[in-house]
Parts: structure tokens; C-alpha cells; sequence
């Protein structure tokens, strides 16, 4: 086995932390019924199984069950699991929530939890997106995010789906040793801000062999993110596998050491993408980004460095980005854009992007929209092997 292999697996490998048999909690013992809202009875099991010294199950059987709203907190005295074999579902309507400012789900300061089993979590969002108006409307209502994962450590979340969140589907703050893997999200690619998988302020996460439908962002990094492996994954619909949006907020941390391999982009709007907002205080730095063994099948903006974010014209461009982002490979690129523009790198006057290495890019373009074709600013990235289109061919750079 060799090191990298072994590195990349320490997140399952830590699981393996006691041998002894777990004991079960079946919400059943504890009130939980099919079709009845069961917070309060997995609200009593959860605090029974994070109380016990030994490993402890909470079994959520097959079945429909409803849920208003749940928090569950520890630290707990052992590894913790929860199965959930059936489908939770969540009240169509968010005004329904008992906390309104709260998530869905929402699980802090758990080492050694694991949440599998083969069921789903769903949001039913549907009514929801239609009342969604945040990108337009700075004051617009909150709407609750399915999986809410904060301060967990040495953990992984494995076969199981959330579906149709009303806004993120899972959300990540403040973990330490991850693990996502044949994770599912499900929701329609016109769904609105409904984001796979977010994740911040945090490090040694892992997404592993996982299917990602949505209608925003696969996968979005915000800031404080350090060793973020992104491997296996299958995303489209959405938006594809993005760093950012970052800028806005003038203490943001710098992000380091993302790592996206041997993954598949389907009918995204975007593949591999980073994005800055101008006309912003942050100045952290973005570096160590790592692109390798990536399809792109019929993407519209396959490769992006986006400095110039600016979306339903919410910000000036005249002040450059002062984010500063180097050490970037992107590395045996292939498939097919959607769109006649396969690179797009837009850096930052101010901050140019520095140390960026493009190597064996082979994509094509069949459309009627003009030959393919780079655009590139401010930027000027070296070349290994071959580039299909040609690379910043007619690149500018601000003096």
C-alpha cells in the first residue's frame, strides 16, 4: 500500500477505533413512528446513545418518517452512529420550522460519528424554490439547509442521499477529518442555491465516489478550507466544482491545498472553477490547487479562474480583486465544452495569478458559435505536453 493510497483512506482508517459490538437505539423503543414526526423520540435515543461508553447504532428503520427540526449535540463518550435505513422528510413548508433561523438537521462537536445506512434525507424543496429570490434580494427570508456539520471530527457520511434541500444540502464548518463517500445529493438543475456539498473553515475533508445532482455549485469552497480531496465524484446537473465565491468578507482565510481528481462533469455550467469578487476588502490568499484526470462532457465553461465575479451586477468591477491566487496545476483535461470558450482565466490587475501549470488539455467544441478558443487576463501559465485549444495564445497583461 502505498503512502499516498494509505493518506488519502485515514479518515475510514480511523473509524477502526473499537472493536467491541455496538449497541442498537431503535427510534422505535423511544416513540418514533412512520409518518409522525419523530425530533423528539430521535432526540431522546441520540442523547441514551452519546451518553453510553461504549459504541452505540441509532437505527432509523425503512419507512417514511417526518421531522420538524433537529439538533443534535455532543461531545459524545464514544463513536456514534446513525442509520438511517427509511427516508426522513422535512415539512414542505419552511414557515413550519419551530426555529426559523435554524437548519433542518444540524449535528456539533461529534468525534467519531458515522451516518449511514442507505436512506434519504429529504428536504422537499420544491415549494421553497419558487419563494427563492437571494440572489437578487440582499434581505430575502432564510431558508434551512438539510445537513448542517459543524465541529466534527475523525467522521464519515456514507451511503445515504440528501434530497431537494431548500437551500444547501450539506454544509461544513469547523471539521477536522471527513469523510463523504458514495454519498448521494439529488435535486433538479433548475433548483435554486441549492449547493451539494459546502464546505469552510476546515481541514482534511474528504468527497470520495459520490454522485452530485444539483442545481448550484457540486461542491463550493468558502474560506479557511486546507486539504480539501476531491476524488471519484460524478457532478451534473449544476454548477460544477467551485473555490469561492471568496472576497466579500474582509477577515476570510486564506484557502490551501484542494485536490480534485479523476472526476466526471456532466452537462454543468461549469467544470473546475474559481471565483473572486472585485470591488471587495478580503485579501487572503488561494493557493495550491490541483486539478488532475478530469472529464467534461458537454460543459459549458469547462476550466475558470474568474476574478471578475460579479453576479446580477451586485458589485463594481472598476477595483480589481486583491486575492491573490498561485500554484496551480490543472493536468489531463478531456471532453467536450458546450460553449466556444474552453478557458477562461480572468485574474486581477492588481494581483496577477502566478505559477499556474497547464498540461495535456484536449477539448473540443462542435457547436456553431465560432471555433473554440482561450480567453486569458493577467495572467501567464506555463505548458507541459499538449493543449487543445491552444492556451492564452493571445493572453494581456496589465502593466
Amino acid at each position: 500500500m502505498t503512502l499516498k493510497f494509505t493518506l488519502l483512506f485515514l479518515p475510514l482508517l480511523a473509524h477502526i477505533v473499537n472493536s467491541q459490538q455496538p449497541t442498537t437505539f431503535d427510534i422505535g423503543k423511544y416513540g418514533g413512528k412512520p409518518n409522525a414526526n419523530i425530533a423528539e423520540a430521535l432526540s431522546s435515543t441520540w442523547k441514551e446513545a452519546c451518553a453510553a461508553t461504549t459504541p452505540s447504532t441509532i437505527v432509523v428503520p425503512k419507512g417514511t418518517f417526518l421531522l420538524d427540526q433537529l439538533k443534535l449535540v455532543g461531545p459524545c463518550k464514544a463513536p456514534i452512529e446513525l442509520q438511517v435505513q427509511g427516508t426522513i422528510s422535512a415539512p414542505s413548508d419552511y414557515t413550519q420550522l419551530p426555529d426559523k433561523n435554524a437548519e433542518w438537521i444540524t449535528i456539533n462537536y461529534v468525534d467519531h460519528l458515522t451516518i449511514s445506512g442507505g436512506g434519504i434525507f429529504d428536504g422537499q424543496g420544491k415549494e421553497a424554490w419558487t419563494k427563492n429570490d437571494c440572489g437578487k434580494n440582499p434581505n430575502c427570508v432564510k431558508l434551512p439547509i438539510n445537513l448542517s456539520f459543524n465541529f466534527i471530527t475523525n467522521s464519515i457520511i456514507h451511503d445515504v442521499t440528501t434530497q431537494d434541500s431548500k437551500n444547501f444540502h450539506v454544509n461544513v464548518i469547523g471539521c477536522k477529518n471527513v469523510t463523504f463517500q458514495q454519498f448521494t445529493v439529488s435535486a433538479p438543475g433548475e433548483s435554486i442555491n441549492t449547493d451539494g456539498i459546502h464546505i469552510a473553515k476546515s481541514e482534511g475533508i474528504y468527497v470520495l465516489n459520490s454522485v452530485i445532482k444539483t442545481g448550484d455549485d457540486c461542491i463550493s469552497v468558502g474560506d479557511g478550507m486546507k486539504e480539501l480531496h476531491i476524488e471519484g465524484v460524478t457532478c451534473g446537473p449544476g454548477h460544477g466544482i467551485s473555490v469561492g465565491s471568496l472576497g466579500k468578507g474582509a477577515t476570510e482565510e486564506d484557502v490551501t491545498g484542494i485536490y480534485v481528481k479523476n472526476c466526471t462533469f456532466i452537462g454543468t455550467q461549469n467544470g473546475i472553477r474559481v471565483k473572486t469578487w472585485p470591488s471587495a476588502p478580503a485579501k487572503l490568499k488561494i493557493t495550491g490547487l490541483h486539478y488532475e484526470d478530469i472529464i467534461m462532457d458537454n460543459v459549458e465553461n469547462p476550466i475558470v479562474i474568474d476574478q471578475e465575479y460579479c453576479p446580477w451586477n451586485q458589485c463594481k468591477l472598476d477595483s480589481p480583486s486583491l486575492i491573490k491566487i498561485s500554484e496551480v496545476t490543472v493536468k489531463n483535461i478531456k471532453g467536450t465544452s458546450a460553449s466556444p470558450v474552453a478557458v477562461s482565466f480572468v485574474c486581477s490587475k492588481t494581483v496577477p495569478c502566478e505559477n499556474v501549470e497547464m498540461g495535456d488539455i484536449d477539448l473540443t467544441y462542435s457547436g456553431n458559435q465560432g471555433p473554440i478558443t482561450t480567453k486569458c487576463s493577467n495572467i501567464k501559465p506555463t505548458f507541459v505536453g499538449k493543449q487543445n485549444p491552444p492556451i492564452c495564445a493571445n493572453a494581456t497583461q496589465s502593466s
